[in-house]
């Protein structure tokens, strides 16, 4: 490290009047040297149009007899709460039934809503909680909400109502919750998540309402939800210790709790008569080994009293691994990687279990999961197929016939002369990292010359970066001529578990150095030059782009970070920080911080005399309404470059939470930025 002194401490103060003084006065220069003239505002606008067109495929989440959906457009900022038929759904101009206008809402209110969630009471399909965050922050306002008469229940007619905060909320019936949120001390883990799950009955205070589990302060939260499924209702609490282990149990009718008994690091669901269990480590049962990656099934009431008789339903291989699995009433669908491909599979279980591969899938794309209905519809399910320069499909169908296309998405930019490939890096201790290229084609079978390159990397928490179409990647950066670059590092889920695992806590150097191998192997392909390849990454991914900075200076011409941890010696006293401690350790801890220390973006900082040279220019954003990670991350970090008198540019979005975003304005605002950003230092141009 370079140095020990934290002088920049006070720009912690989220809201106080020094901290905010310096933000105003970062981001005005940052706006007067990248968003100020025409051909800024033309790409902002190009990007609005993306973001709001009705073109958009609105995906929607089927609940009884209509699909809801969430939609933001140019009239509507703060979006629409809205619901259909199936029949209407199937129509290219669907009739949609408007349930909330946030914007009148917020108007109407005073209060600048940003939509969240809403959960819909099941049977009867009639009431909601509806989760609305203030500027976008993590933390929310609950409200029940009437679908007969469009208009929420006031707390005085016996409406379900809790104030801001991190809260997790579920039905029990339409009397009834499971909710835990800030009551006080003691009623928050040391990560300011629920500690206690509470039974709330409509028409009593909620601060009254009966604790029916409750968890330690070190935990991460706990939480109880309701299966609603008729013939098999039962209640599940859920302690989460660390970010990466928990214990879930049913909730007897007598208050006691029975414990599923697996692995705490393991993934848990339960279906009628199903349990399924996904394994993040490998598991021994009765002298067999089930590996990491694995998803297992039992049924429920035999393996509760005792009996281990395990189904394997998938196991991985060295290319394998399950990206995604969902129930259909009597179906459960597996989505599979290969080499970072998706393909999926319908499982039959019972006597026997059979797997097949699902048919009638789009060519060269990746398949999501977008909802289903076990509960209550049957088995129809709804995928969505996109790639990197193929638009998203969303496909419905039932378990027995092929998929169809129901929908599609428009093409925002020319793909004519652009390919996909993938190449495979080999990091420090040779692992072979996949990643995927994009970018304008070669003349006459000559591979294409040499240019502006971006590179996006996460790394972090088993996230999966799978290919997918964006367009405003498409409009902002290939269509320039740009070349876009994913790369598949450990810390991701690509390869399953292990592909994660290995790199936690003291491992993680392999993340950036698997990052780095990938830049260098873009060198070495003749894809890019040092000084024209760029990097993007937010949030853990902006911790990388943080490290790259510091660690990695010489490979990068630019670098673009966004809501980023980088003071890892504060990160877990910040906000949600300390949730996240099972991923990079406990800087307390001597021994644990001996390896943090290393790679912590704010401590490793020094002055350009110190290293030998400069730092490229990096444009950090954040977002003051952030409750995850805190804004004083950035904030300090800026400081601290600028002091040194490196190039570094800074802007700060007063709204926005974790996205950065609040609205689509804002999205587009901060996307211009930041392409705007990154042309003018590795494209070659002004612009």
């Amino acid at each position: 490290m370079a140095w020990v002194t934290d002088t920049y401490e006070w720009l912690e103060d989220v809201t106080g009047d020094a901290a905010l003084t310096r933000v105003r006065a970062r981001n005005e220069s940052t706006v007067a040297e990248f968003a100020s003239d025409e051909e800024f505002r033309a790409l902002e606008s190009r990007i609005r149009d993306i973001l709001d067109t009705d073109s958009r495929i609105p995906y929607a989440r089927k609940r009884g007899d209509f699909l809801y959906n969430f939609w933001k457009d140019a009239a509507h900022p703060r979006g629409l709460w809205r619901r259909t038929t199936m029949e209407q759904y199937r129509l290219d101009d669907p009739e949609w039934d408007v349930l909330v206008d946030l914007d009148a809402l917020a108007s109407a209110e005073d209060e600048n809503w940003v939509w969240k969630s809403a959960q819909v009471l099941r049977p009867s399909f009639d009431r909601a909680l509806v989760s609305l965050s203030r500027g976008g922050a993590d933390a929310s306002v609950v409200r029940e909400f009437s679908l007969s008469t469009r208009s929420f229940v006031a707390p005085e007619s016996g409406g379900f109502h809790v104030p801001e905060a991190k809260t997790d909320i579920d039905w029990i019936d339409a009397d009834t919750v499971f909710v835990g949120t800030d009551l006080g001390p003691g009623s928050l883990t040391d990560s300011g998540y629920p500690r206690r799950a509470h039974r709330w009955h409509r028409g009593t205070p909620l601060e009254d309402a009966p604790v029916v589990f409750e968890g330690e302060q070190t935990d991460v939260a706990v939480s109880a939800s309701h299966d609603s499924t008729p013939g098999y209702e039962r209640s599940l609490v859920q302690r989460a210790t660390d970010f990466f282990n928990a214990v879930t149990s049913i909730l007897n009718d007598d208050g006691s709790t029975t414990v599923i008994d697996v692995p705490t690091d393991a993934s848990v669901s339960v279906h009628e008569e199903w349990l399924t269990v996904r394994l993040t480590t490998p598991w021994v049962v009765d002298g067999t080994e089930y590996a990491a990656g694995s998803l297992l099934a039992a049924k429920l009431d035999e393996f509760l009293s005792g009996t281990r008789d395990l189904t394997v339903v998938f196991a991985p291989d060295a290319r394998t691994s399950l990206h995604q699995y969902a129930w259909t009433e009597n179906y459960l669908l597996l989505v599979v990687l290969e080499d970072v491909r998706s393909s999926v599979r319908v499982v039959t279980l019972g006597d026997t279990v059979t797997s097949d591969r699902l048919s009638g899938l789009p060519d060269a794309v990746d398949v999501t999961i977008i909802g289903t209905d076990p509960e209550f519809g049957g088995d129809e399910y709804f995928l969505d197929a996109s790639g990197h320069l193929t638009p998203s499909t969303l496909l419905v169908g039932t378990v027995g016939s092929e998929p169809v296309p129901l929908k599609s998405a428009p093409a925002f930019f020319d793909t004519t002369n652009l390919v996909v490939e993938q190449y495979f890096a080999t990091s420090l201790d040779g692992t072979r990292v996949p990643y995927f290229v994009v970018r304008g084609a070669g003349v006459g079978g000559e591979p294409a010359p040499a240019g502006p390159t971006l590179l996006y990397g996460y790394g972090g928490f088993e996230v999966s970066l799978t290919p997918s179409y964006s367009g405003v990647v498409g409009a902002a950066w290939l269509s320039r001529g740009g070349t876009y670059v994913v790369a598949n590092i450990r810390g991701g889920g690509e390869y399953g578990p292990s592909w994660h695992t290995q790199v936690l806590k003291s491992g993680r150097h392999k993340v950036h150095e698997d990052f780095a191998a990938v830049a260098q192997d873009l060198v070495e392909r003749g894809i890019t030059t040092s000084d024209r390849l760029g990097a993007q990454g937010g949030s853990n991914g902006g911790l990388l782009m943080g490290i790259m900075l510091t660690k990695y200076p010489e490979l990068f011409g630019a670098i673009v970070c966004q809501v980023p941890l980088l003071d890892m010696k504060r990160y877990h006293r910040l906000l949600a920080g300390a949730s996240w401690m099972a991923e990079y350790g406990d800087p307390d801890d001597p021994e644990e911080w001996a390896f943090i220390s290393d790679y912590s973006p704010y401590q490793n900082v020094s002055p350009p005399a110190m290293h030998g040279g400069a730092y490229p220019p990096i444009l950090i954003t954040t977002s003051t309404r952030d409750d995850r990670v805190h804004p004083g991350h950035a904030r300090k970090m800026d400081a601290l470059l600028e002091e040194y008198g490196y190039d570094v540019s800074y802007y700060e979005n007063i709204e926005g939470g974790h996205g950065g975003a609040a609205d689509n304005a804002q999205a587009a605002f901060k996307s211009a930025l930041a392409y705007t950003f990154l042309w003018r230092t590795i494209g070659g141009g002004d612009s």
